[in-house]
């Protein structure tokens, strides 16, 4: 009993980060229509970001996070205005095969700036392991959750609470109307990828403390399942991509544990065939007919 709950918590730490990157996905597709495939990649920028800002120059965790969220905050702005506003009333598929080759481009552009060798990421937070009634958890898995769901939390207060977040709203309900209303369509739709965009960078640096490890290949797997936890809650949804990534982060961690560590990344793809079987809108997703 005692090694399933090591196991949830380790999860739950897991599914954060996941929670994280996920909701990058469902904003955008909640206002665009649009799975962009190179926000796993935006993720690695932001590690990246992150790694100099604590490593060369020397900042502390906390504004290193930041500078991490605000440079790939900037960088999201910068795909939405020269990649996919172009493209905005084309076919769905040449925004998808766009979205693709922004992330080779990233990749690639990251393999050429700083080398295709794993970096160890600055640990800034040095470890501490508590252990109570045979459990063990540290203080960066702590962390890790602490800044994951305040950072959800903030997320939620921006779309409920504030003039912008009530903009993404009517933006995702009606964009045609929302524009006749007078609403600013380009700045809410740079706005939500500078969002979705600051928390991948958020969830870059907190596997870049967790794992101790980046390199330029290092989004393509955690943006994958990240965008499996964001079909798994029901996609453009912001507390079905919460929950998406918690559930596959406890599945891969249990499958490792308990049946064998080599299927681990094999468990998001089977979830996500299971899910588009038995209910392709997600777990708090509604089943919309779509008009052709």
């Amino acid at each position: 009993m005692i090694d399933i709950i090591q196991q949830l918590i380790n999860g739950i730490s897991l599914g954060s980060i996941y929670a994280l990157i996920a909701l990058g996905y469902t904003m955008v597709y909640g206002i665009l229509r649009l799975i962009n495939f190179a926000h796993g990649d935006i993720f690695m920028v932001g590690a990246f970001i992150g790694f100099f800002a604590l490593g060369s120059w020397g900042l502390p965790f906390v504004p290193g996070l930041f500078v991490a969220m605000l440079g790939s905050a900037i960088l999201g702005m910068i795909v939405e205005r020269f990649a996919y506003r172009p493209l905005r009333t084309a076919p769905r598929i040449s925004l998808l095969i766009t979205a693709i080759g922004v992330s080779f481009l990233l990749e690639n552009l990251m393999v050429l700036l700083v080398g295709a060798s794993p970096r160890s990421f600055p640990q800034s937070i040095s470890l501490e392991i508590y252990e109570m009634g045979g459990l063990i958890l540290t203080n960066r898995q702590i962390i890790i959750l602490s800044i994951a769901i305040g950072l959800m939390i903030v997320l939620q207060l921006i779309v409920m609470k504030t003039k912008i977040g009530k903009a993404m709203r009517a933006v995702s309900q009606d964009r045609e109307m929302a524009q006749m209303l007078g609403i600013n369509i380009d700045r809410v739709i740079a706005f939500t990828f500078a969002l979705g965009s600051a928390l991948a960078a958020a969830g870059g640096v907190l596997v870049g403390l967790y794992f101790n490890k980046i390199e330029p290949y290092m989004g393509v797997m955690p943006g994958l399942k990240a965008f499996v936890a964001a079909v798994l809650g029901g996609i453009g949804i912001i507390p079905g991509a919460m929950l998406g990534g918690f559930i596959l982060g406890v599945a891969e961690v249990l499958v490792s544990a308990f049946i064998s560590s080599t299927v681990r990344d094999a468990v998001a793809f089977v979830i996500l065939i299971v899910i588009l079987l038995v209910r392709p809108s997600g777990i708090l997703g509604k089943h919309m007919r779509e008009k052709v």
